[in-house]
């Protein structure tokens, strides 16, 4: 196994699963002080056992993709058009002009996915990471309040950060992989 002393230099690095370290690059694994070559191979050959990283199965596959859930827009046609909504294990790029609901979309999403699935949720928590300085609390207040929802619960269940550069951006995501593994509470939407 790997000593707890290594666990942590992992997790003091930003590496927060097994999957990340499989993902890793060697070099970058090395970087980390403490940790040797022969003590590398060993957490890389460990992290990609733990991992499905590999080939399965079609069976597996179907197994693997029946715990996945959709998270509606709000938008009936576009809900449709996804196959039920916003797809989870999954990166749903949406892109337009200035001023065409992007944003508004996306606090929608950051209030629905707290929704039990009943409503059309995923009943979790929110990584909000704002790229363009256009998240607006209010517009969360608004939207919970017409969902029938705590205003105060569905700002809460969101964690928020604004992001400056590219390099910010590789951090921020690093940290919140780290709020996903680490807190009690189930996590069912990223935005940035």
């Amino acid at each position: 196994g790997i000593n707890a002393a290594d666990l942590k230099k992992l997790k003091d690095a930003g590496f927060n699963t097994s999957q990340s370290v499989a993902f890793a690059m060697r070099k970058e694994l090395l970087s980390i002080k403490g940790l040797s070559d022969q003590k590398v191979d060993k957490i890389i050959e460990a992290a990609r056992k733990s991992s499905e990283i590999g080939f399965v199965t079609c069976t597996q596959l179907v197994s693997k993709m029946k715990s996945r859930f959709q998270i509606a827009t709000g938008a009936g046609k576009l809900d449709q058009m996804l196959g039920g909504g916003v797809e989870s294990c999954s990166i749903t790029e949406i892109f337009g002009e200035f001023r065409c609901g992007k944003t508004q979309l996306c606090h929608s999403l950051s209030v629905v996915a707290q929704l039990p699935s009943s409503m059309g949720g995923a009943n979790g928590k929110v990584v909000y990471i704002d790229t363009e300085g256009t998240f607006r609390p209010e517009r969360i207040r608004q939207i919970a309040e017409a969902k029938g929802v705590s205003p105060s619960d569905a700002m809460d269940n969101i964690v928020y950060a604004r992001c400056y550069t590219s390099d910010h951006l590789e951090q921020l995501l690093v940290e919140a992989a780290g709020l996903m593994v680490n807190d009690e509470d189930r996590f069912a939407l990223l935005v940035v």
